[in-house]
């Protein structure tokens, strides 16, 4: 812990000061400290507004520093700040950083090269394997992946990260004490048990306000080297990381989707101003000069542990089939063509859109 990390947590606590009147604070004082113990008339003098100044001295004859600070590390929360060593790189240079991020996890998992995923609450079964086999490419990379634990694409990115074994950065629009939507804290619990991270720059105890998420989008895009939609309706918030990613001068890529899909008008919309569509994650990489990483990306080849998985296995493609076209097709009992797709399944050999539709899986 630096010294003025307590100072920043104090700051930060203050609804008023967001990342661009700390910047006058720092830019201003010598300190935090100094900032916070300062008379009214030099607050003035930072270009701080008389209510915003008002505030501060409100906050400063209540606010504990120390064990405010200390319910950070009760709770296992860190606090990484904008003059820390290890504060993002890519973060750093966006035109409005956050001064702060409380980090809920492993610090690492913010070191290294990574990519944003994005896309609707509502996805088809296309966005579904689209999401997975996309994901499953960036992680075999060594590419970490970003994303805002909302439901939907946001969920199926973080868990596919997960469960090969990636590393993945969850950012809230709320505290991290708040895990939102609550339906997803089996994937926050997934996320830190696999060495990843949640994040946000509010402080403990903020609640999911809508202005906070146009605010927090900009982070998921600021972090990543470049941001990939996967399904979004024409209002999607998905498109307003796209469009911070583009203010940041980050790369934007969109998977292609069907004219008649209403999820497909966004992805589709930013591959006529000029994304990059991928069909996989090898676009990506060659597209951001990855190249040497793109060897790891390595499709293997699926076989059988019987008889059953193998017969099975023949009648899987890249697009879903019908468990009962299985059953027809391939002349077994629907129990034992049910069974063998569990097992499978569990082996990670196929994966289960929903409804009954089965596709093959990379490994």
């Amino acid at each position: 812990m630096r010294q003025d990390h307590p100072y920043f947590n104090a700051f930060n606590a203050i609804p008023q000061i967001g990342s661009v009147r700390m910047r006058k604070l720092l830019n201003f004082f010598p300190d935090l400290k100094t900032a916070w113990d300062a008379p009214p008339a030099e607050l003035n003098a930072c270009g701080l507004e008389e209510q915003v100044v008002s505030k501060i001295l409100e906050t400063r004859q209540s606010f504990d520093l120390a064990a405010e600070f200390e319910r950070l590390a009760n709770l296992h929360v860190s606090l990484l700040t904008w003059g820390d060593e290890d504060y993002p790189k890519l973060l750093r240079e966006i035109s409005n950083p956050p001064m702060a991020l409380y980090i809920l996890g492993q610090r690492k998992a913010l070191d290294g090269t990574a990519i944003a995923v994005v896309g609707t609450r509502k996805y088809s079964a296309y966005g579904k394997q689209a999401a997975g086999e996309l994901v499953a490419g960036l992680v075999r990379a060594n590419l970490i992946i970003v994303s805002g634990l909302a439901l939907g694409i946001d969920a199926l990115a973080h868990s596919s990260a997960v469960e090969h074994s990636g590393r993945t950065v969850a950012v809230l629009a709320c505290g991290v004490d708040n895990i939102y939507p609550a339906s997803n804290r089996f994937v926050a619990d997934k996320i830190l048990h696999s060495g990843g991270a949640i994040i946000s720059e509010l402080p403990l105890g903020t609640p999911p306000l809508k202005h906070h998420f146009p605010h927090r989008n900009r982070i998921i895009s600021g972090m990543s080297l470049g941001t990939l939609v996967i399904e979004a309706a024409r209002d999607s918030g998905s498109l307003i990381t796209a469009q911070h990613a583009l203010d940041q001068n980050r790369q934007v890529f969109a998977v292609p989707g069907s004219i008649f899909n209403p999820a497909s008008v966004g992805p589709n919309n930013l591959l006529k101003m000029g994304a990059k569509p991928v069909t996989s994650a090898a676009d990506i990489l060659e597209e951001l000069n990855l190249l040497s990483l793109q060897t790891q990306i390595i499709t293997q080849e699926i076989i059988g542990d019987n008889p059953e998985e193998e017969v099975v296995l023949k009648l899987l493609k890249r697009e879903p089939t019908h468990i009962d076209l299985i059953v027809k097709t391939s002349g077994l009992p629907a129990g034992t063509v049910a069974a063998t797709l569990t097992i499978m399944e569990m082996k990670g050999k196929v994966r289960n859109l929903g409804a009954n539709q089965y596709v093959i899986s990379r490994s």
